[in-house]
């Protein structure tokens, strides 16, 4: 690993020499550096690339459109791997309209072969490969140039293990038998991590809307919708358009007149014509066509209790099978699975458990106990896997 060629790519003819290089591999493992505080889309600053044989650090300041590159990510022919790709795959979708092609994702990975969830790079690459990283430049400013060394060595560091940690992993989960999990997995962050539509039911998630009615949740909608699509046009970022408590503060109030508005703390003046043209279109909307309430009753303290010991469950199901829990399920996953399963209904899509190979290979663990079919007992507190499992021949 600390033989690998590295080359730094500043200039246009540097930037297709290099690709065609990584072109010439069926896999390659990348990073990027980034500014996200004072826009809306990241301003993409560096990116890192290992070969088998090379690593490169491409400025895209001064190399030019980085098109060529971005084909080969979504090239589905070649193997991308990343750590905690998230970012990668967003930055993906802004510049090419596309995900990577044939992701693979080693925070993911690792979940899948009895490592932790989710791991950081650095623990990761000593775990498994015993080498030892320093994180010295995670904040630093990677606009300003000429980069320093420190910076320059940081950025070659941070791609140097990806291959050989790839490796490892690849070899552990086809061990396992779950590769496909894993491809199950990637194409899931891949969606996930794509951009959202403005259309999307995100601004349910405001604090505070649960007492405001129908024609005043319009409003909410409206405004969410307006400021990510305000913000995404002029590349501003979202909290400089409007903050989220004031989105819920100006339904409540539900203004006609700039005078309404300007009695706010903290409301942008440049906007305001805008905003009151957003407020009066979603009031004028006929009440059929305004959102209903997203409240839910709160749950009774036995499905609490029994989420609760399912989630015991499922911890020691994974440390058995030598899988990271949090990867598996969250907790809200095994709520909706309790509140499904009370309301004789079908485990809903919104939970992990209902796809995919969680629904083959956890979820019927987790029905035995919850359906009174599998009996649980604790045989070893002072065990990593304390409970026993005994299937109930009375039941079906």
């Amino acid at each position: 690993m600390s033989d690998l060629r590295e080359e730094m790519v500043l200039h246009p003819e540097e930037l297709t020499a290099c690709c065609a290089e990584i072109a010439k591999y069926p896999y390659f493992g990348f990073d990027t550096e980034f500014v996200g505080e004072d826009t809306y889309h990241p301003s993409l600053c560096l990116v890192q690339v290992a070969t088998p044989e090379c690593l490169y650090l491409i400025d895209p300041l001064s190399a030019g459109p980085l098109d060529a590159f971005w084909q080969l990510v979504v090239d589905p022919a070649r193997v991308v791997v990343v750590h905690a790709g998230r970012e990668e795959v967003r930055l993906c979708r802004l510049w090419t309209g596309h995900t990577p092609g044939n992701l693979f994702d080693l925070q993911l990975a690792a979940g899948l072969v009895g490592l932790a969830y989710p791991l950081g790079y650095g623990t990761l690459v000593y775990q498994l490969l015993g080498e030892q990283m320093t994180k010295g430049e995670t904040l630093t400013e990677w606009r300003h140039r000429p980069l320093t060394g420190a910076q320059i060595r940081y950025a070659f560091d941070d791609v140097r293990y990806l291959l050989p940690a790839w490796q490892r992993i690849s070899t552990k989960l086809e061990q396992l038998g779950r590769s496909e999990w894993a491809r199950e997995e990637f194409e899931r962050l891949a969606v996930n991590a794509a951009p959202e539509e403005p259309d999307g039911e995100r601004w349910r998630k405001l604090r505070g809307i649960g007492s405001l009615d129908r024609r005043r949740l319009a409003i909410v909608r409206a405004l969410f919708r307006w400021r990510e699509e305000t913000a995404s046009r002029t590349n501003r970022p979202i909290r400089s358009i409007l903050r989220d408590d004031l989105i819920v503060e100006i339904a409540r109030r539900n203004p006609a007149r700039e005078r309404d508005l300007q009695v706010l703390r903290g409301m942008p003046r440049r906007d305001l014509d805008s905003i009151l043209e957003t407020v009066a279109e979603a009031r004028g909307l006929a009440l059929e066509a305004c959102p209903v309430s997203g409240g839910r009753e709160q749950d009774p303290h036995q499905l609490t209790w029994i989420a609760n010991v399912l989630t015991a469950v499922l911890g020691d199901v994974c440390i058995r099978r030598d899988l990271a829990p949090n990867l598996v399920a969250s907790n809200n996953d095994v709520k909706l699975l309790v509140r499904s399963r009370r309301a004789r209904l079908s485990v809903p899509t919104e939970s992990l458990l209902g796809s995919g190979w969680r629904r083959e290979h956890i979820l019927p663990t987790l029905l035995k106990i919850l359906d009174g079919r599998s009996r649980l007992r604790i045989s070893d507190p002072k065990s990593e896997t304390p409970f026993d499992y005994e299937d109930d021949p009375t039941q079906p």
